[in-house]
């Protein structure tokens, strides 16, 4: 074996680089499916808190209160709010494949996209309705 040759084989990837190597959406919105349900542990655990408050005494939940109106808590709960609709819409991207429905490659894919987007959509709806509601 050349200079140039072993000099060539070491400089080539063993295996897909991150640098040539895209992820196909699917995937991408399966990991995030796993984060989301993961996360969801902990805004539940928010939402305990804030029960537990109310039931506790008007002072308690005045500082709860105040802690999820501040601005870091709004976007604490913003977040809640979208990792609790790309997780459930994704939960239905899977009862629907787990039904052999959408299994093709440009379907899933089509899929995975409506998620993103529904999930976006879905959070800002939630939101609008939210202040709407408490404006009025």
């Amino acid at each position: 074996m050349s200079k140039s040759q072993a000099t060539q084989s070491r400089a080539r990837p063993l295996s897909p680089h991150l640098t040539i190597y895209r992820p196909p959406i699917t995937m991408t919105t399966s990991i995030i499916h796993r984060i989301t349900g993961a996360a969801l542990y902990f805004g539940t655990l928010l939402v305990a808190w804030w029960l537990i408050a109310a039931a506790t005494s008007q002072e308690y939940f005045d500082f709860v209160n105040g802690i999820y109106g501040s601005w870091f808590g709004r976007i604490v709960l913003l977040g809640y709010t979208w990792a609790l609709m790309q997780h459930l819409l994704g939960g239905i991207r899977h009862l629907i494949w787990d039904t052999g429905a959408g299994l093709e490659k440009h379907t899933a894919s089509k899929l995975a996209w409506a998620t993103v987007v529904g999930a976006v959509l879905l959070t800002l709806l939630v939101w609008v309705v939210g202040y709407m509601v408490r404006g009025a």
